[in-house]
């Protein structure tokens, strides 16, 4: 892995909605996040830390990923990276000083990917001046964000390479990838699944105790929130998981556990199969609604 790119985290995640009042309730009251307070109507903020915010929510016409937030490790590796992105003919450009404002951002840049992701890379965000008011589910974090790909093997060679993502394991068939920020500990903050067509596949947020996905299961079922999958156990990170529905039909999911790993001497990456045992060790099976909504790109 190189040291030009050093991540601190998963910083936040953009996320196109195409009734954002009704988003808004959802994130807030159901999943859990904190709303932070905005004068702007066509986007809100929500945090799961004493990030201003970790998730924002955009009016759009379509629903999906807007853009994938990243926060390096330290400002000294701000120009370094935008130097590796530029060398690498992805165009990156900065955010203007107004709208890094608008976000409570520091100097930020955003570029889009091959696949028509686009990352924004920044590191420094305002703090609130109080800690996250944690309710009925105790969020640890944002965990991770998964997309769908038609191009595995490319997408991994980038993401491995150009972003500097360590591989944490892999699936048989170029069926797909999980990957950490390096140097992050997590089993994955980013991870691609084989479609047919590029798109999102869910967004986690880490919960802290493991009778939160069975209450979380329990309060969708009463909120008529469709529940997708599980609860499981992912072969991979060994987290037990719970997907469910957002008002759109995108994915999102809580997990609790996962392996971590060590910045130096990590184990291998394994070559899982493609197979039911890898994606929930309990052997249960997903709703076809799993993954089927959600674009990608900043439209």
């Amino acid at each position: 892995m190189n040291n030009i790119l050093r991540y601190k985290k998963l910083g936040y995640v953009g996320i196109n909605v195409t009734d954002i009042n009704k988003s808004k309730h959802f994130y807030g009251e159901l999943v859990g996040t904190e709303p932070v307070e905005s004068n702007n109507s066509n986007f809100a903020f929500f945090r799961t830390s004493h990030d201003h915010h970790n998730v924002i929510l955009f009016q759009a016409s379509r629903p999906g990923i807007k853009r994938i937030g990243l926060e390096l490790e330290s400002p000294e590796f701000l120009e370094p990276a935008f130097e590796h992105f530029q060398a690498h003919g992805l165009n990156p450009y900065y955010v203007s000083d107004e709208e890094c404002a608008m976000f409570h951002q520091g100097k930020s840049f955003r570029f889009e990917d091959p696949f028509g992701v686009t990352f924004e890379l920044y590191t420094e965000m305002a703090h609130m001046p109080y800690d996250f008011k944690r309710t009925h589910t105790q969020i640890k974090r944002l965990g991770h964000v998964v997309l769908k790909s038609n191009t595995i093997p490319e997408a991994t060679k980038f993401y491995n390479e150009v972003m500097n993502f360590a591989i944490s394991d892999l699936m048989e068939g170029e069926a797909g990838a999980w990957m950490r920020l390096f140097p992050v500990s997590y089993h994955h903050s980013f991870a691609i699944f084989k479609a047919e067509e590029n798109g999102l596949h869910h967004v986690n947020f880490m919960v802290t105790e493991i009778d939160d996905i069975g209450r979380a299961r329990n309060r969708f079922l009463r909120n008529d929130v469709p529940v997708v999958f599980g609860p499981g156990r992912h072969t991979p990170s060994g987290a037990v998981f719970l997907y469910y529905l957002d008002p759109d039909g995108m994915t999102i999911e809580y997990s609790f556990g996962m392996e971590e790993f060590p910045e130096e001497n990590p184990r291998q990456p394994r070559l899982l199969a493609a197979s039911a045992d890898t994606i929930d060790l309990w052997g249960g099976i997903a709703d076809p609604r799993l993954a089927a909504m959600g674009s990608v790109g900043e439209a």
